[in-house]
């Protein structure tokens, strides 16, 4: 993949959340490969300090005399960016995405979605950047998925394109977390039927998720002991269950993990047979990170090749865990940058 930038233009990327933004700025040597990408200058602001996106990204261009510069920007941001108007989820920032562009005087402003960030990151991760899971063997110029257990189930799909000659990566994201839940075992199975006692409706993300960990435990507990929750001294957060599960101080609690990490590797073998993932399936977000050496040993990657007649496709994808902590930067400059 080539990528080519205009000398006179400063590429500016964003990573929007609801607590943090953090702002940078992105170069590239002329024709050289994605990964001789450089991202410089990084500040990360409290998004409570400022009144609006516009004050934080004019309070960057300010310290960092970018003002009588050409500016293209390129900001991954966690919510809906298919219209004019972006209303954020967990901030009272609400703006126009053409006003903002005007305000600050941009060359060029787009919006991206997190997970599309996410999933333009990986054809630039290094082996350092991230940690196969099991066999396969990733295939030049093949489509790659991502998904992400963290606040929900993030999913996202890359596919190669040729425009006028250059190689591209296009992302196709969607809301592949919200899909069905399929149980394949018994145990699953009444999972399933402890959570449907509780929602309308049991999708992946109410499993693969913070508070779908939290939700898989709460089945078990009844399932194994008959027991509901009902303090709050019986109720764990996410982050307990995995610190449990890891001490082996819980048998719930590992109970809990490894069903998290099975169900995980058919959820990422369903996305590698949807997309022909031939490049690879990468596990993003939050979760996964904190317990790769327990997911190598669990049977995600079994669960992942076994899909019957097709297990083919799944046998020959690789599986990774990406380690990058600005995996959002990093994809918000190789949009930008090849745009």
């Amino acid at each position: 993949m080539n990528i080519e930038k205009e000398s006179t233009l400063v590429s500016l990327i964003a990573d929007i959340g609801g607590t943090n933004i953090r702002l940078a700025q992105a170069t590239a040597k002329l024709g050289t490969n994605t990964r001789d990408i450089a991202i410089n200058d990084i500040e990360t602001y409290q998004c409570k300090e400022f009144s609006s996106l516009a004050d934080v990204v004019a309070h960057y261009i300010d310290v960092k005399e970018l003002n009588n510069l050409a500016i293209n920007a390129c900001f991954a941001i966690a919510c809906p960016v298919d219209n004019d108007l972006i209303s954020m989820t967990n901030l009272p920032w609400q703006f126009s995405q053409n006003e903002l562009k005007q305000s600050l005087n941009l060359h060029s402003l787009r919006f991206i979605n997190d997970y599309t960030a996410i999933a333009m990151a990986i054809p630039l991760l290094s082996e350092q950047q991230k940690i196969k899971i099991g066999g396969g063997e990733s295939i030049a110029g093949k489509p790659i998925s991502v998904c992400g257990p963290g606040t929900g189930l993030g999913v996202a799909n890359l596919v190669p394109l040729s425009l006028s000659g250059n190689e591209q990566w296009h992302c196709i994201s969607g809301e592949g977390g919200h899909i069905d839940f399929a149980p394949v075992n018994e145990i699953e199975q009444q999972v399933m039927n402890f959570i449907q006692g509780i929602k309308k409706r049991v999708s992946y993300e109410q499993l693969l998720s913070g508070y779908g960990l939290e939700q898989i435990y709460q089945a078990l507990l009844f399932i194994n002991h008959g027991k509901e929750i009902t303090t709050v001294e019986d109720k764990l957060t996410a982050k307990d269950i995995t610190a449990n599960a890891l001490n082996a101080t819980c048998t719930v609690c590992e109970q809990t993990l490894t069903l998290f990490c099975d169900v995980l590797g058919s959820f990422a073998g369903n996305l590698a047979l949807i997309m022909n993932s031939q490049g690879g399936v990468y596990i993003a977000g939050g979760i996964v990170p904190r317990f790769v050496d327990y997911l190598k040993l669990s049977d995600f990657r079994a669960r992942f090749e076994t899909k019957g007649r097709l297990s083919s496709i799944t046998e020959q994808a690789p599986t990774y865990v990406i380690t990058e902590e600005q995996p959002g930067l990093l994809g918000a400059a190789a949009f930008v940058l090849q745009s």
